[in-house]
């Protein structure tokens, strides 16, 4: 755990030397992006589903012994583990709306 300020400050110029450089410098003195604007939508989505994957693994392990204790309802359990699929929703509107 961080627990001071400078600590914190450290952590983040480690993390901003160890990013990856995501613009290119060309001859000419002018940059633009390593990947195209479609490579990075499919990034964005793929994490999103990763993420709504990891968190679904440990939501629907609990339901089931949730169920199995008759602690809550099949309903409830079914809408919190489908929850976390808003995330790839969200990601596929963010596509299609963005610019």
């Amino acid at each position: 755990m961080i627990e001071a300020p400078l600590e914190l400050g450290l952590a983040l110029n480690s993390f901003a030397e160890n990013a990856v450089v995501l613009q290119e410098q060309t001859a000419s003195g002018g940059g633009g992006p390593m990947i195209e604007r479609g490579a990075a939508a499919a990034l964005g989505i793929g994490l999103a589903a990763i993420g709504a994957g990891y968190a679904e693994r440990a939501i629907g392990a609990s339901v089931v012994g949730a169920l199995a204790e008759d602690s809550i309802s099949p309903g409830i359990g079914i809408l919190l583990t489908v929850l976390p699929e808003t995330l790839v929703i969200f990601a596929l509107v963010a596509l299609f709306v963005g610019p």
